[in-house]
């Protein structure tokens, strides 16, 4: 058994069933392993960037990881902003990155890069693969790695000469590591702190999101605390059923304004918030002065177990779901508000809602709310271009659930070969294209960061780089042109009956909402 068969073998028997791929060269051998293992799905993606970010997809709804599997160092570059993301969610992925073989590396050839840096950039291991009997042996170790908790990327680079030599063989699975449990001293000083009477919030992120959590955290929280997530969680559970949660708002005014007054938040999953980016005069750290944060359980904590025991402590610790009524189907002009309330109005039961909508998704949050129980997944590290590639992770993670991707036009135009994907592995995806024909939400930081007084124009620079007209994109032509299905929609009522048939009929599909900016020239009254 040569090296590439003994990787595979092993990730087979550590639970990796999937590799999203855009192999070369130096991975021809690993191609040829996965023939050796008929049980695993090797899913073509046409860019690295689709690869990295359905492992991530994929991850977020199996709490397993994918493989991906990637050519040398252009190739990791081209997946890295999602391998960023994947890392901001805590995703667990095993990168396999293939490199040169060890003899021809010194030559320099023009593909010659530093893996291990570009790697090191995202992942929270990283392994060079140094001799045949060796490759298995760390095969089993990226997993473990990857899915420690509470997840991360794991990084292999396997030398293409390692790949083709004897004498390796499979290795074990190594033991998986659980969450790790809280101490009864710390859920002790929190129940303290609820018990104060003074104005408390708990925030809540990474495995928190989930139901189990939600549940003792709503209990919790019926003590009078506020109940909060962080403003981008990996995977949300919600609707009916679930208790509701507010997320953190984007910007830090707003942000501020939800915190103001506490004296005690307490984190459970999450970290301490900040804003997203910096501003004149304006303080990053978004907690309160005179408030206290309190740390339940970090990342890689039991935060179910903690919140229960938690709950336990406190009394009258109960609380029910309020049910939450659904928006009527929308009528008139779209805009991100009517196609808000037509999701709302037909999210069907146990949909994967993958969200990337930016601006035009401000309504979405309410509309959903009283949504059949769904998933809500986010740009955890806020590098555009992950909706359509985790739409593709989450679909093939979970092929009995339809999957919604609501998607901004600027982010779509990082990675539309998604699109190519979905078509070939007949992928039940619906996509919302916002097509505001603006990067809207830099209009509105431009805006923030660069006022201009006196009712004065932007310059054309300004102009030019906020705009994405001139030509206008065709996003269903391009859906086409990738082999899904596509339909413009310029009325509320256009965009309810193409929603409509598109959740109703198999495999993906594409709808052009053609929505005006909320920021900007364009921008609607």
């Amino acid at each position: 058994m040569n090296g590439a068969e003994a990787v595979v073998a092993t990730l087979r028997a550590c639970g990796v069933e999937v590799y999203f791929a855009n192999p070369g060269t130096s991975e021809m051998h690993l191609v040829a392993a996965l023939d050796e293992e008929p049980e695993v799905r090797a899913v073509p993606c046409l860019f690295e960037g689709v690869a990295t970010g359905a492992a991530d997809g994929y991850g977020r709804m199996t709490g397993r990881p994918a493989a991906t599997l990637l050519h040398l160092g252009p190739g990791l570059g081209n997946g890295l902003a999602n391998l960023h993301n994947a890392r901001r969610a805590a995703t667990p992925v095993v990168n396999l990155v293939g490199d040169h073989a060890t003899h021809h590396k010194p030559l320099d050839a023009p593909l010659e890069s530093d893996i291990d840096a570009l790697a090191g950039a995202v992942s929270g291991w990283v392994c060079r693969c140094s001799d045949a009997p060796a490759a298995g042996i760390h095969a089993a170790a990226a997993v473990a790695a990857a899915t420690a908790p509470p997840g991360q990327v794991a990084t292999l680079i396997l030398p293409a000469d390692i790949s083709w030599s004897p004498g390796a063989s499979p290795a074990p699975p190594l033991p998986l590591q659980p969450p790790a449990p809280v101490p009864d001293d710390t859920v002790t000083a929190v129940a303290a702190a609820l018990r104060s009477g003074e104005p408390t919030a708990i925030l809540l992120g990474g495995p928190a999101t989930r139901a189990p959590a939600l549940r003792a955290a709503a209990r919790v929280a019926a003590t009078g605390a506020r109940l909060l997530c962080e403003t981008f969680p990996a995977r949300l559970e919600r609707g009916a059923g679930l208790p509701t949660v507010e997320r953190l708002g984007y910007l830090p005014e707003g942000a501020r304004a939800q915190l103001h007054g506490l004296r005690h938040l307490v984190l459970v999953g999450a970290r301490t918030p900040v804003s997203f980016f910096a501003y004149p005069e304006t303080p990053g750290l978004l907690v309160p002065r005179d408030c206290h944060v309190h740390t339940l359980a970090g990342p890689g904590d039991d935060a179910v177990q903690a919140l229960a025991h938690l709950a336990d402590l406190l009394p009258h610790a109960t609380a029910a779901a309020a049910a939450r009524a659904r928006p009527e189907p929308p009528a008139g002009d779209l805009t991100g508000e009517s196609v808000a309330a037509a999701v709302g109005a037909m999210l069907p039961e146990g949909a994967i809602v993958v969200d990337e909508a930016n601006t035009s998704g401000l309504w979405l949050p309410a509309a959903t709310a009283g949504a059949p129980h769904h998933d809500w997944l986010t740009l955890t590290g806020g590098a555009i271009g992950q909706g359509l590639p985790l739409a593709v992770g989450a679909a093939i993670a979970c092929p009995d659930r339809p999957v919604v991707c609501l998607e901004a036009d600027g982010s779509a135009m990082y990675t539309p070969q998604a699109l190519w994907t979905m078509a070939r592995e007949g992928l039940d995806v619906t996509i919302v294209v916002y097509a505001n024909q603006s990067y809207s939400v830099l209009e509105m930081e431009y805006d923030r960061l660069v006022p201009t007084p006196d009712g004065r124009a932007r310059g054309r620079a300004a102009r030019d780089l906020l705009d994405l007209s001139r030509p206008d994109l065709d996003f269903a032509g391009l859906a086409r042109a990738m082999g899904v299905p596509a339909a413009r929609a310029t009325t509320a009522e256009e965009f309810t009956a193409q929603l409509a048939k598109a959740l109703n009929e198999p495999g993906p599909h594409v709808i052009e909402a053609r929505v005006p900016p909320l920021f900007g020239p364009g921008r609607a009254s």
